[in-house]
């Protein structure tokens, strides 16, 4: 079950919960002059938590190391295809609003914005 290397620019390492070691597959990419973080998941390369359960705590990181602010940032989870037959290993996209109520914190993206995102 190995992430393609398509899905990211570099691994990032990172505290997950409980400070344990965590890492995270990383892009950052410019679109329609927006700075897109995308954090994937490296499932059984990530010794530690997910990026998920990391939460804001990995987007505050991210930016942190990277000289953004997260204010400025659209923040992406991605669950990369993995090619299981387990269709929790399929691959989505999901937007982030850490100001938004916990309701709407998650937005699946479309497959077109999925598109737009891979360009």
């Amino acid at each position: 079950m190995k992430v393609s290397e398509d899905y990211y620019d570099e691994v990032f390492e990172f505290k997950g919960q409980w400070d344990v070691p965590s890492t995270c597959g990383l892009k950052i990419k410019s679109i329609n002059g927006k700075t897109h973080v995308i954090v994937t998941e490296l499932y059984q390369d990530n010794p530690g938590t997910s990026v998920t359960y990391a939460g804001r705590s990995l987007a505050e990181q991210v930016c942190e190391r990277k000289g953004l602010h997260i204010d400025d940032i659209v923040y992406i989870e991605c669950n990369p295809d993995t090619h299981s037959k387990l269709s929790f290993y399929d691959e989505e996209f999901f937007e982030v609003d850490y100001n938004a109520d916990p309701q709407h914190r998650y937005r699946r993206l479309s497959d077109e914005e999925v598109k737009t995102l891979k360009q």
